[in-house]
């Protein structure tokens, strides 16, 4: 036998670092896993914390602890009530409007978000509506995933700033006054 074949055939043989191999290809799947795992964990906790927040200012809007509400009154009581949305002010983008009882005509665009990619950020009508008024509130804001690769996995829709969009809509009744 030559010396390379001696070789080869040794090299072959031998197990040494076998374990070495398998940890290399199973930890870093496993570690893909843990980590959509917790940024799914997170994601979801900001949506529940976002429409939580909408859900509590659409409370005081109705029964008229709000007066008077602008877009900034509006959107520092929403960010006010929710802790884990990082820029909460600077990324949120609310839409407020009167539904027409008669037609019943529901906005048929898909719910705006600021674009940070861009220096200016689109305006939405923000209109009290009367009493009795049917209201709908469309809320949207734009977030960081926690860990970059996990779009992949969890198959996030990101925008040219790398943020994806979570967004609620809920409506409500304006009481009598």
């Amino acid at each position: 036998m030559t010396p390379v074949r001696d070789f080869l055939g040794r090299f072959w043989r031998d197990e040494s670092g076998v374990a070495t191999i398998e940890f290399v290809i199973v930890v870093p799947v496993m570690f893909t896993f843990l980590f959509m795992g917790v940024e799914l964990g997170l994601t979801m906790t900001r949506q529940v914390m976002l429409d939580r927040a909408v859900d509590i200012s659409i409370r005081d809007l109705r029964l008229g602890k709000i007066q008077n509400p602008d877009i900034n009154t509006l959107r520092k009581n929403i960010c006010d009530h929710t802790v884990i949305l990082r820029d909460c002010e600077t990324s949120l983008l609310l839409e407020l409007r009167r539904v027409s009882t008669t037609t019943w005509n529901y906005p048929q665009t898909p719910v705006a978000c600021i674009d940070r990619a861009e220096e200016i950020a689109p305006q939405t009508d923000i209109v009290a509506g009367g009493s009795n008024d049917l209201m709908i509130m469309r809320a949207c804001v734009v977030t960081d995933p926690l860990f970059p690769t996990s779009r992949w996995g969890l198959r996030l829709p990101l925008d040219a700033s790398g943020g994806y969009q979570l967004f609620t809509v809920s409506s409500f009744v304006n009481e009598p006054r």
